[in-house]
């Protein structure tokens, strides 16, 4: 029993203290992790390796335009180096001309890497300064961007143990007084007390600071105005803190790179950095090749998408080569990153990626260059930064956007130094305004214009040869966006119009009391005419239509610009856009129009008007308020829909549908095709963006509206985009998909089509596809179960006897068909006769197309006499059967149709094999003629004759000829 007792006492005893154990670890876990931390110093994570880790996710994040090209793209892929070229001190003002005179230049080009290498001048307790500038668009950020993420893997800066990267407008947001390693910690929490910037010893020369866009933060070199400071724990202003560790008197071992504009290079003073470099952008077409291929070339992995871009880039690279004007301006990356989304918008827009605008891609890249910036002063180091309020964005519509919508309004695209003094530098009357547009002109406006570099065809004729150089926007689109912008934001009102904008703001904030309204009429109104405003407040209405007049203006102009008759027979506006980036290839095309056309201009206005393009140039400063888009919109439905009462040339039926498609309103979309019963798109070169155009704004319409057609012939269709059209084609009544690639796969959606209880496809006319009998057989499973189709033209489609037999069979399974067109598909006579037969015991069919089928003399009148037989108990029909211009011995009534369709086609068909054909039509017609006893009949087969040999002229002369009239 002792034993016992023992046993279980120790036992208890135990689990008493195992107990205790937990509870203890439970109240004080911060101790426990302290003493283990403590305990296992030589697994505790290192602060860099943290801080690399850290830096790498944050600096590997895309922006969100880069998300438009799908996704599959890294830093590390996308990244093409700029041209940097170190430049001697003295020397460093006069590098303000254009970066595109550099290529002669005997400035060496460096990388980022070799400016801190060491030199004769270098010692080791003193670190380097570096000041890498250049003009908007060059590629300052990203060339930072990758500069950190290579330092993370350890690809470059090896000799650098830590990098520490700030952004200068983040600092000058701090109102309050921090230390150096306050800043550090503030953002870096890891290196809070890193040894590397405690300013003991000679540890800081591992330590590379790195401060981006020097212009955003106001620095004061003065000694009087900034005091000393060695102490990296001293809490002083930010502004103060970079000063003294550029003038080396806090941490002087530790290296500095520094980035800004070319206006911002006084700001620091010359002795305080040690090397000068400048960012050049792209100044030759090998590393502007290179980015496009970087970007174009990795798609979803497609081999028929890299085939495409391979294409884009060659064509791409041949513009570049020719010292296009598209070379001139893609020597800032900024306008590659346009161009590349440019063309990925026109040639990868894919149904399951997210909605793209032309316009919206506008607007992101103006957000990405100009986004948070506002308007200094350029001044030296003395005066301030502007406030927030004066957004350079804003500055830049009313100087260059003003320049930008004079020459739309006449017609003009390039401008001399004159206009552009003119236009840009306006009326300047204080020393601030003078300041800005010193910087202005300094740092943004080659960013938007650029020497013109060939002959433009629009170029005024009174110029005389030696008349000054003259400007264009670097990308002739942005003319046009910058216009609208211009337009959209009311920035053209007369002065006029914008007091009563005022006026009727101030009176909407006030209250009912008259003699408060008086005291803010006043304000605004001088006194002479203050008494013509008083009868406002008897008339509370007026303001609302004065307000609403200009929004009627514009919504007017809109309408005007987009239906110009001389602009009719320009290509379409997502054509335009490719040849002004690719060029044209080969013949170039008739001009109509006399000067420059700017159908983008309308198009622009409409999507500057959607709500996220709106959000983006509020960032900006640009603010289009919901008021004037309502009234913009109502004003323009109402001139859409009078327009569209009239016909319209397929080009400018399309940039309509492109129009309501940038304005991406599904109401405003819908009210407008109400009018529209038929959509022809004939010769349009569809392209997957249009297509998805077509269908997307189709797609806003509600489901009982219809379009009694839908003519998509010769525009160049093929299978992947016949997916993109198919919620375009659950509107469409008679469907035209004539001269197009549709091949055999295609008709397993045509079939799928068809067999859709929800479409009610009538007419199809797949006429000059090759869909072959495979094709066929599998279009005609959808005949048992499809009640909507009466007429099918499968005219030129290789069906040949095969098909026609199966054509054959299965029609009495379809019971609403009532013509059919089979003509030109190598059919023989037993065949056709067969499908005669089975037309003529079908319920409904009345006409077979056969013609231009090499059918004997024989069978052609065995089909004339099998169509109009009747069956057995006089229950058979009669059914109009076209093998010829000729039935028997008299004129066929279809002769002039079948004429016609030779004419149209021929250019596309077998030359030799139609000339045959159109003999045998006359040895027919010789026939008939000799067989007729009256006159007037033997003149009526001598006319018929007269237009088939015409048309045999035609051919044999390879050219086309005028439509012939019956």
């Amino acid at each position: 029993m002792n034993d016992l007792h023992i046993s279980a006492f120790v036992i208890i005893a135990l689990s008493l203290w195992r107990w205790k154990r937990r509870v203890e670890a439970s109240l004080c876990p911060a101790t426990v992790f302290h003493c283990r931390a403590f305990c296992s110093t030589p697994s505790e994570p290192d602060p860099i390796d943290i801080h690399k880790r850290k830096l790498f996710l944050w600096f590997s994040h895309l922006p969100q335009e880069e998300k438009q090209f799908g996704g599959y793209f890294s830093p590390e892929t996308m990244h093409v180096d700029p041209l940097i070229l170190e430049r001697n001190p003295e020397e460093r003002l006069g590098l303000l001309s254009p970066c595109l005179q550099t290529q002669n230049s005997s400035f060496p080009s460096v990388t980022v890497e070799q400016l801190f290498e060491p030199t004769d001048a270098w010692s080791e307790d003193r670190g380097i300064n570096v000041l890498l500038y250049g003009a908007v668009g060059t590629g300052k950020s990203t060339v930072i961007r990758k500069l950190v993420l290579d330092w993370c893997t350890g690809t470059t800066l090896a000799n650098f143990k830590l990098l520490v990267p700030f952004s200068c407008e983040d600092l000058n947001q701090l109102s309050k007084m921090a230390s150096l390693r306050d800043l550090v910690s503030r953002k870096y929490l890891h290196l809070k007390k890193h040894p590397l910037l405690s300013g003991e010893g000679s540890q800081a020369k591992d330590v590379l600071f790195l401060f981006n866009g020097m212009e955003k933060i106001q620095l004061d070199f003065r000694i009087g105005s900034t005091e000393l400071c060695s102490d990296p724990n001293e809490a002083l202003l930010p502004g103060v803190v970079v000063v003294n560790l550029l003038r080396k008197y806090l941490l002087p071992e530790a290296s500095i790179l520094v980035t800004t504009r070319l206006s911002a290079l006084d700001r620091i003073p010359q002795k305080y950095i040690s090397r000068y470099a400048q960012i050049c952008g792209f100044t030759d077409p090998d590393r502007q090749r290179a980015y496009f291929t970087s970007r174009l070339l990795q798609q979803s992995g497609k081999t028929a998408h890299n085939q495409e871009a391979q294409a884009l880039i060659e064509l791409l690279y041949l513009s570049l080569q020719r010292e296009s004007q598209l070379a001139a301006a893609c020597f800032l990356p900024s306008y590659c990153w346009l161009t590349c989304a440019t063309l990925h918008f026109l040639h990868f827009t894919s149904i399951n990626a997210p909605i793209r605008t032309l316009t919206g891609i506008y607007t992101s890249f103006l957000r990405l260059n100009f986004g948070g910036e506002v308007l200094g002063t350029g001044a030296g180091t003395n005066v301030p930064i502007q406030g927030h309020h004066s957004s350079l964005m804003l500055y830049v519509v009313r100087t260059v956007g003003k320049l930008a919508f004079d020459g739309v309004t006449y017609k003009r695209t390039s401008f001399s130094e004159r206009e552009l003094e003119q236009w840009i530098g306006g009326k300047t009357k204080t020393d601030e305004e003078l300041r800005q547009l010193a910087m202005f002109r300094t740092d943004v406006l080659d960013f938007f214009l650029a020497p013109c570099v060939g002959n433009d065809k629009y170029l005024s004729q009174d110029l005389s040869e030696n008349d000054e150089r003259r400007y264009v926007f670097a990308v002739p689109a942005m003319q046009e966006y910058l216009a609208a912008l211009y337009m959209v934001l009311g920035e053209n009102k007369s002065a006029l119009e914008k007091l009563t904008r005022q006026v009727s703001m101030a009176i909407g904030q006030a209250t009912e009391d008259v003699n408060a309204l008086m005291n803010i009429l006043s304000k605004f109104i001088p006194l002479r005419i203050f008494a013509i405003f008083n009868l406002l407040k008897l008339f509370p209405k007026l303001f609302e239509k004065i307000s609403s007049r200009n929004k009627g203006s514009i919504a007017r102009t809109m309408a005007a610009e987009m239906f110009r008759t001389e602009d009719s027979y320009n290509e379409d506006v997502l054509d335009q856009v490719e040849q002004s980036l690719l060029g044209v290839h080969g013949p170039q095309p008739k001009q109509y129009s006399e000067g420059q056309p700017f159908e983008l201009y309308p198009i622009f206005m409409g999507g500057l008007l959607h709500y996220g393009n709106r959000v983006l140039l509020q960032q900006l400063g640009c603010s289009i308020q919901s008021s004037t888009v309502a009234q913009i919109t109502l004003a323009l439905r109402k001139y859409l829909v009078r327009e569209l009462s009239k016909p319209q040339p397929p080009e400018e039926l399309m940039d309509l549908l492109v129009l309501l498609y940038e304005f991406q309103n599904p109401r405003l979309t819908a009210e407008v095709l109400a009018s529209i019963r038929a959509i022809r798109l004939t010769n349009i070169r569809m392209t997957p963006i249009k297509c998805f155009v077509l269908s997307t704004v189709l797609s806003c319409t509600p489901p009982s509206y219809h379009l009694e057609e839908l003519d998509l012939s010769s525009c160049l269709l093929t299978h992947d985009m016949l997916q993109m059209l198919w919620p375009a084609f659950r509107h469409t009544h008679n469907l035209n998909l004539q001269f197009n690639s549709l091949g055999p796969e295609s008709c397993i959606l045509l079939r799928d089509l068809l067999l859709d209880s929800k479409i009610l496809i009538r007419s199809l006319q797949l006429c000059d596809n090759p869909l072959l009998d495979s094709g066929a057989h599998t279009l005609l499973e959808s005949l048992p179960k499809n009640q909507s189709l009466t007429h099918l033209s499968l005219m030129h489609t290789g069906l040949g006897d095969k098909g026609a037999l199966e054509l054959a069979e299965r029609l009495q399974q379809h019971t609403g068909l009532q013509e059919l067109n089979v003509a030109y598909n190598n059919i023989g006579d037993n065949a056709a006769l067969t499908l005669v037969d089975a037309c003529r015991e079908h319920p409904s069919i009345h006409t077979v197309h056969l013609y231009l089928n090499p059918l004997s003399d024989v069978g052609k009148k065995s089909l004339y006499v099998r169509g109009v037989l009747r069956g057995h108990g006089g229950s058979g029909r009669h059914v109009k059967v076209l093998a010829s211009v000729t039935e028997g011995s008299d004129i066929s009534e279809d002769w002039h149709p079948i004429l016609s369709v030779i004419r149209e086609n021929a250019s596309s068909w077998d030359h030799k094999r139609i000339k045959q054909q159109l003999k045998v039509f006359l040895t027919d017609l010789e026939w008939g003629r000799q067989q007729q006893q009256s006159f007037w009949k033997r003149l009526h087969f001598r006319k018929v004759e007269k237009g088939v040999k015409q048309t045999l002229q035609m051919l044999e002369k390879d050219t086309p000829s005028k439509r012939y009239h019956k």
